[in-house]
C-alpha cells in the first residue's frame, strides 16, 4: 500500500461518452512486435479514493497498460452514492475511462464504499454491452468482479482474475457473530470457486499465496504473478544512519498488528533511543495513539496519516529498518517498496513475507505475535556494524529486481491474448 493522497492520484475527472485511446509509448512491447492494442475492462471493488494493496496494484497495473497503448476502462464503485457516471480519470499520471458505479457507505469500516451485491450483474451487463471489451480482468471475486464474471462469460469474453483477498482481511468489518463469520466465509468462498472456475486464468501475488487458494478453494494452476512495483520511484540512502527510526506503511487495522510493533519497541533498549513513523490511517488508529501513551512512547511514535508521495518516499529513505507485523499478506507492496529504498526489513514469518525477507539476508523474520523475538530481532538490525548493514540493503536492493513492474504487465498482456507466459 502506498499512503499517497488520493487528490494527488487522480486529477480532475471530466464525463465522457467516448473511450479514452492513448497514443501507444515508441517502446511498447506491442507497438514493437506489431500487435494491436487490446481494449481491457477492469473489474474493482476496491479503487481511489480507497487506499490499500489491491487498489494500489489494479491503479498502477491500469496506468501501465495505458502507457503501453492500450485502452483501459475500469468498473469501480462510487466514491459517494452521488459520485456515479463515466469518467476520464487520471490515474498514476495517465487518462483512463472509469465506470463509477453507484455505491454505499460501508459503516463498520472507516472509508469502504460498496456496490449492492443483487445490482453486480446489472451494471456488469450495462458496462459490457457499452465497452465490448477484448478481455476483463477481475480485480475481486465478491461483487463487481462477481457480477462481470458471470456476464462476460455469456458474451464469451474471455475473463482473467486476481485474487487479493484472505479472511483475515474481513473479518474486522463484518456484523455478524463469530460463528456467523465463519461461515459466511466459507460460503464466500465456495462463490469464488464458482467464480475462478468461469475464468482463463486465475492469479495471485506470489507462489505461497497461490497456494493458500488452491487449498482452500480446490482449484489448480493459479499462476503467481507479482503486484509490481517501479524501483526508480524510491531513493536509497546506504550511508550510515545518525538515529534509528523504525517505519511502517499500511492501514491501521487488527490484521497489520501494529500493537505488537508498539510493545516490542516499548522492550527495546532505552539507550537506543529508537524513533517510530507510523503511515497511514485505519479503524484502529485511536486505539494505537491509547496503546502508545499507555507504553510512554507518545514523544518517539509519530502518527502521519496519509502523506504525499514525496513525503513517503522521505520516510522510507530516512529510516533506518522497516518493520511490518501483519499476518495477513498475500504479498506487500509496502515492503517492496522500503526493499526498493534499501531497507532492512524486520517481518512476521506469516503467509507471503518470508517471500520478500530472507531471514538474515535482508532482514529478520520473527514469530508472529511473538512481543520479546520481535525486540531481539529489531535490536539485531539497529545494532549491526556498518557493513553488515551496507550488505542488507543492497540484498533488500537486489531482491526486489524481480518485481518489476514491467515483467507484471509483460505477463498479464499474455494472458489477455491467451499466449505463453514469459519466463
Amino acid at each position: 500500500m502506498s499512503a499517497a493522497l488520493p487528490a494527488a492520484q487522480t486529477g480532475p475527472r471530466i464525463p465522457v461518452t467516448e473511450s479514452v485511446t492513448p497514443a501507444p509509448d515508441d517502446d511498447s512491447p506491442d507497438d514493437a512486435a506489431g500487435k494491436p492494442p487490446l481494449k481491457i475492462l477492469i473489474g474493482a471493488d476496491t479503487w481511489l479514493p480507497h487506499v490499500n494493496g489491491a487498489a494500489r496494484f489494479a491503479e498502477r497495473l491500469a496506468a501501465g497498460l495505458v502507457k503501453r497503448g492500450h485502452d483501459v476502462h475500469v468498473m469501480a464503485p462510487s466514491a459517494t452514492h452521488r459520485q456515479h457516471g463515466t469518467f476520464t480519470e487520471v490515474i498514476e499520471g495517465e487518462p483512463m475511462t472509469m465506470h463509477r458505479i453507484p455505491s454505499w457507505r460501508w459503516y463498520p469500516h472507516d472509508w469502504l464504499t460498496f456496490v449492492m451485491p443483487f445490482r453486480s450483474k446489472h451494471y456488469a451487463r450495462r458496462v459490457l454491452d457499452t465497452v465490448k471489451p477484448d478481455v476483463v480482468h477481475s480485480q475481486s471475486h465478491i461483487v463487481i468482479g462477481r457480477g462481470l464474471t458471470r456476464e462476460a462469460r455469456k458474451r464469451g469474453i474471455p475473463v482473467v482474475a486476481t485474487n487479493h483477498v484472505m479472511a483475515e482481511n474481513v473479518l474486522d468489518f463484518t456484523v455478524l457473530p463469530a460463528s456467523w463469520t465463519r461461515y459466511a466465509i466459507k460460503l464466500a468462498w465456495e462463490d469464488a470457486k464458482r467464480t475462478f472456475d468461469m475464468t482463463r486464468a486465475v492469479t495471485t501475488p506470489t507462489r505461497k499465496a497461490a497456494e493458500f487458494l488452491e487449498r482452500t478453494i480446490e482449484i489448480e494452476n493459479v499462476i503467481p504473478v507479482s503486484c509490481g512495483i517501479d524501483a526508480a520511484n524510491y531513493t536509497a540512502d546506504l550511508t550510515p544512519r545518525d538515529a534509528h527510526r523504525m517505519v511502517f506503511v499500511g492501514r491501521l487495522t487488527t490484521e497489520k498488528q501494529i500493537d505488537v510493533v508498539l510493545r516490542a519497541m516499548a522492550a527495546l533498549d532505552p539507550a537506543l533511543n529508537v524513533t517510530f513513523d507510523i503511515v497511514g490511517k485505519g479503524d484502529q488508529r485511536r486505539n494505537l495513539e491509547e496503546l502508545t501513551r499507555e507504553l510512554g512512547l507518545s514523544d518517539r511514535v509519530t502518527f502521519h496519516g496519509h502523506t504525499t508521495d514525496e513525503q513517503l518516499t522521505a520516510f522510507l529513505t530516512n529510516a533506518s529498518v522497516f518493520v511490518i507485523a501483519s499476518i495477513a499478506e498475500l504479498q506487500s507492496i509496502a515492503t517492496m517498496e522500503a526493499m526498493a529504498s534499501g531497507l532492512p526489513i524486520v517481518a512476521a514469518d506469516a503467509v507471503a513475507l518470508p517471500h520478500l525477507v530472507h531471514d538474515g539476508e535482508n532482514g529478520y523474520l520473527f514469530t508472529p505475535g511473538d512481543v520479546d523475538d520481535l525486540a531481539a530481532k529489531l535490536t539485531k538490525v539497529l545494532t549491526l556494524p556498518p557493513d553488515e548493514r551496507l550488505r542488507m540493503q543492497q540484498a533488500s536492493l537486489d531482491g526486489v529486481k524481480v518485481h518489476d513492474i514491467r515483467r507484471t504487465l509483460d505477463t498479464f498482456e499474455a494472458l489477455y491474448r491467451d499466449e505463453p507466459l514469459p519466463e
